[in-house]
């Protein structure tokens, strides 16, 4: 049977060879800031209830209600005021039948007392208070545990903590939850043509966008990004600042030198060690890849292509998918949607094809519009894209009005 990928290795083989070869982060206790948008990995439960007891909803009067349940505009109540309490200033902790005391919001309310009157159906008076309405059993009371409940789970493992999980975990006490840390990713650029922003360029030198670019996909992710500066195409240079970085390393994003070129630097420093694996994946762009680990502690190193569109777009296939395995956060994959193609394409059979585009929507649904066209050199139409178009290795033709699937970009899953 003919192989279909003409000897390529598909995205799904390679996705899987790397998914396989990373592990989640060990997990430790962490501060609640530190934690914010990681993978809890415990089961948290209440310690107490929230409230953790009785207070006032409102500013008012805490009464018992067979003293007031006749007030009304007509024929006001005049109860004695025996005291006041304020929230996190409670001295009066029982209220005689026939009286009542000021409260304040959140302050706990005193034994016997079972409703408040708000101020504003009272004169406020210091001494002696009249209220015009009367409230009904219990209101304004919130009832200790009618939030949550001693023992109630507030975060299941796996859970990605956002502000309001922070919220609620400090609010039940707890100043740490165990969680998986952020990785630390080390992003290199090779390439003796490459030059700093705002350094001075030759006639045969460009700019460095590959590490910027790849840095902030980390960061985007979610990572800690260390961006190292540009290496030329010298093997042992590349090794020694490659063995330089690994001690603040989870994880290596190489970009550049990967090809079947006389000036490949990766490949030629890595191949040798024989736990890097080289080779060509079925898509467009994108083709040539690698990954592997590296040094004593078999750091998980991808090393993506040079092309600034084909090294973005691995990292979104292949190297997001690993650092969200790294931190326990689930699905591992960018999930894919559909829309309506706006206008017809072209695909090489035999390759995933990953067209940018740009998605909007009418009165028939989402639709997507190609965005430029499939040069992996592209950026300006990388920057102008909100998602990637992908189309199957069987497919040649779409038609526009066709559904196809996207991957949207940037935003948090």
């Amino acid at each position: 049977m003919p192989d279909p990928h003409g000897g390529l290795v598909s995205v799904e083989e390679h996705l899987a060879r790397i998914l396989d070869g990373v592990r989640p982060l060990p997990d430790y206790q962490q501060p609640l800031m530190d934690a914010l948008d990681l993978a809890v990995a415990e089961d948290v439960v209440a310690p107490m209830a929230l409230p953790s007891f009785d207070n006032s909803a409102m500013d008012g009067y805490a009464v018992r209600h067979e003293d007031v349940a006749t007030a009304g505009a007509e024929e006001p109540v005049h109860l004695p005021v025996v005291g006041e309490i304020g929230a996190g200033q409670a001295r009066l902790l029982a209220l005689p039948p026939g009286t009542a005391a000021k409260i304040m919001t959140g302050a706990p309310m005193p034994a016997g007392a079972d409703s408040v009157v708000p101020y504003e159906w009272t004169d406020r008076g210091v001494a002696q208070v009249r209220i015009t309405q009367a409230p009904t059993p219990g209101q304004h009371v919130r009832r200790a545990g009618e939030d949550v409940a001693e023992g109630d789970l507030l975060v299941e493992h796996g859970t990605v903590l956002g502000p309001r999980h922070l919220g609620l975990l400090a609010a039940v006490g707890r100043a740490t939850v165990r969680s998986r840390p952020r990785p630390r990713v080390v992003v290199i650029s090779t390439g003796s043509e490459l030059r700093e922003p705002g350094q001075q360029l030759g006639h045969d030198s460009i700019y460095d966008g590959n590490s910027f670019l790849l840095a902030a996909a980390a960061r985007r992710a979610g990572a800690i990004a260390y961006r190292v500066g540009i290496v030329p195409d010298e093997p042992r240079t590349f090794l020694d600042a490659l063995n330089d970085q690994l001690v603040r390393a989870d994880l290596v994003v190489t970009s550049g030198g990967v090809s079947a070129g006389d000036f490949d630097v990766v490949k030629e420093a890595l191949q040798p060690t024989g736990n890097v694996w080289f080779g060509g994946v079925a898509m467009q762009p994108g083709k040539p890849q690698g990954f592997g680990t590296v040094g004593e502690d078999a750091v998980p190193v991808f090393t993506l292509p040079g092309n600034p569109v084909s090294a973005y777009l691995s990292f979104q296939v292949f190297v997001l998918p690993a650092l969200r395995k790294m931190m326990g956060k689930t699905p591992f994959e960018r999930p894919q949607q559909r829309a309506r193609l706006t206008r017809g394409v072209n695909s090489p059979t035999g390759r995933r094809q990953f067209l940018r585009g740009e998605r909007g929507s009418d009165a028939a649904g989402t639709h997507v519009t190609p965005v430029g066209g499939p040069g992996s050199h592209l950026l300006g139409d990388l920057a102008n894209a909100d998602c990637l178009i992908v189309l199957p290795e069987e497919t040649s033709r779409v038609e526009a009005g066709e559904q196809v699937a996207v991957l949207p970009l940037d935003g948090d899953f």
